[in-house]
């Protein structure tokens, strides 16, 4: 797809439609799952026609992909340096409160097994989730290794995000408890910096 037609297709829907259909999508993914979940139930939900729908997002796979990223707090390594790794892990830990946290624990629970069975969501999340994550941290850790944080090379770097990620899952699995704010600045301090040997305090 050239970059004009992409244009074209984002220009037929103005960024207040958008979210509004990026919100009823994730609002029916808490209802009913992604497998249940089609794009009938998208169109009758947001009054739009299934053909709007698949010219501008393609499928279901996209769509859905594309609603929780833009349902995640805002990109934050262009946007917070607070001068620490320490600072920048909490600014991010402290856009999303509890409530949000939960309801995002939950979802992702649910498209996570979603995934083992649909490869087209698998690489949906990579392209609008996994990876653009993945280069913001790395960003906000290269600012850290150039402050002299952080050690260019130590080897807990680019597990970053596995800890990340495993932190706020582990804490439904293990504690039977949703992620809060207060677990995951504890576990920064106490697993995240200590393993890229960055200070605490």
């Amino acid at each position: 797809m050239t970059e004009a037609v992409a244009t074209t297709r984002r220009s037929r829907i103005t960024p207040e439609r958008e979210a509004e259909l990026y919100e009823a999508v994730l609002d029916l993914l808490r209802e009913v799952g992604y497998d249940a979940l089609t794009m009938d139930a998208v169109a009758a939900r947001t009054r739009s026609s299934k053909a709007t729908l698949y010219r501008q997002w393609g499928g279901k796979a996209e769509l859905v992909a594309k609603a929780v990223r833009h349902g995640k707090p805002g990109t934050f390594a262009d946007d917070i340096d607070t001068g620490s790794l320490k600072g920048d892990l909490r600014a991010l830990t402290l856009r999303a409160d509890d409530c949000e946290m939960e309801q995002n624990s939950a979802l992702m629970r649910g498209l996570a097994m979603a995934t083992h069975s649909n490869p087209d969501l698998l690489r949906a999340f990579r392209d609008h989730l996994i990876e653009p994550e993945m280069a913001e941290f790395r960003r906000v850790l290269q600012r850290a290794i150039d402050r002299g944080e952080v050690r260019a090379d130590n080897p807990a770097i680019q597990y970053v995000m596995h800890m990340m990620i495993g932190g706020f899952a582990a804490r439904t699995l293990i504690d039977e408890q949703p992620p809060t704010q207060e677990f995951l600045l504890s576990y920064i301090d106490a697993v995240v910096l200590p393993a890229l040997g960055a200070p605490t305090g």
